[in-house]
């Protein structure tokens, strides 16, 4: 890694651990003065949105200890680093807010089954309200950091101020409503919220479980990556690119590249060493292989057959592409592979059906065919 991405990197961490200590000094301060107003009031909503409000601060903590513990070095036992740490700090967070859902609608329940009459005051509900501004400013700009430096933790924390900011103000209208007309909603209106935070937490846990897994990687980023090995003039394609994340930003991974057939050994070691350099440099990517497919280029009848064999194959509405095509009119071999869509209904099954296609039109020849998964499919 170079100096300037280590420095990016540095920035990037320096930037999540400031915003989260941002988050947990304002969430401490406020559920103080809520944890006040609900001893005060005896209002079940407010003391459950200060629980809330200690669930963010532990929610920020979590992403501090995170974004350190993912900025250790790579070492033996974990050659790629510890970047994947942030998806599980992010897990945690999703089910801090899951299980703050819960509760709160456990103690929402309660309170239904048994009301409790609160006592609101003009100071109690003025620091409610204060609190509401509070959380939509604090959440904004924690979600729009979270997204500026791809921090799922941050953008989670950010998600649950801002659902916070909702219970806070449903909590604020319910206090209204009691004062005006007597009427006391608040329970009702926690069990309702309480369902949302729910819902809320589980999105979170299923989108971090499926970075997690591993997604497919960002088309774009794809599309770069590609654009990029293809701009040196002996590379006619960029092919079966895959991708690996080991941590937000964090890629490596290998790819194909077509090139004539009159390179020398040298030439190639060459010209890998620079695609390798180039595409690290312009798409912070760190590719471990790059394998080769070899064209004709002397062979005017197996350039002919490969243009013939193209069309036939490109015929079928599934497949994306046909590349790595070589044919050994000596030893009267052919070999291609094809990319079939994840749209089609059977797979394999249209590939064994092109493979005969192709046997059937040069039955002299061994047909040698794969079939290939292209990663980066939007």
């Amino acid at each position: 890694m170079s100096s300037a991405e280590i420095e990016k990197a540095v920035s990037r961490n320096r930037i999540i651990v400031r915003t989260s200590i941002i988050g947990i000094l304002a969430n401490v301060v406020l559920a103080a003065f809520k944890a006040v107003i609900a001893v005060m009031t005896g209002s079940i909503a407010i003391t459950m949105d200060a629980v809330n409000n200690i669930s963010d601060a532990a929610s920020s903590l979590i992403t501090i200890i995170g974004t350190k513990l993912a900025a250790k070095p790579a070492d033996r036992k974990h050659p790629f680093g510890y970047g994947r740490i942030e998806y599980l700090s992010a897990m945690i967070i999703s089910i801090i807010v899951f299980y703050a859902g819960i509760t709160s609608f456990a103690e929402s329940a309660k309170k239904i089954v048994h009301p409790e009459t609160p006592e609101y005051s003009a100071t109690s509900l003025v620091i409610v309200a204060v609190g509401v501004l509070v959380k939509i400013v604090l959440g904004h700009f924690v979600k729009k950091t979270g997204r500026k430096v791809n921090s799922d933790s941050l953008v989670n924390s950010g998600e649950d101020a801002r659902l916070d900011s909702v219970i806070s103000a449903s909590t604020l209208a319910a206090a209204v409503v009691f004062m005006t007309f007597r009427v006391s909603l608040e329970s009702w209106l926690g069990a309702i919220i309480s369902i949302v935070i729910i819902k809320s937490g589980l999105e979170m846990l299923r989108n971090t479980v499926s970075e997690t897994l591993g997604e497919r990687v960002d088309a774009e980023l794809a599309k770069g990556v590609k654009e990029t090995v293809s701009s040196f003039p002996e590379v006619r394609g960029a092919y079966d690119l895959v991708l690996n994340n080991y941590g937000p930003s964090a890629y490596s991974g290998s790819v194909h590249i077509e090139v004539p057939d009159t390179l020398t050994a040298a030439e190639l070691d060459v010209l890998t060493r620079k695609i390798t350099a180039e595409v690290f440099a312009k798409n912070h990517v760190y590719l471990t292989a790059i394998d080769v497919y070899s064209y004709n280029t002397k062979d005017l009848e197996a350039a002919a057959m490969r243009d013939k064999i193209r069309k036939k194959v490109m015929a079928h509405e599934h497949v994306m592409q046909m590349h790595a095509f070589y044919a050994d009119r000596e030893r009267r071999v052919i070999r291609f592979d094809m990319v079939v869509s994840f749209d089609a209904k059977d797979r394999a099954a249209l590939y064994r059906e092109i493979t005969d296609e192709v046997r059937e039109m040069y039955p002299e020849y061994t047909v040698i065919t794969a079939l290939d998964t292209d990663f980066s499919e939007s």
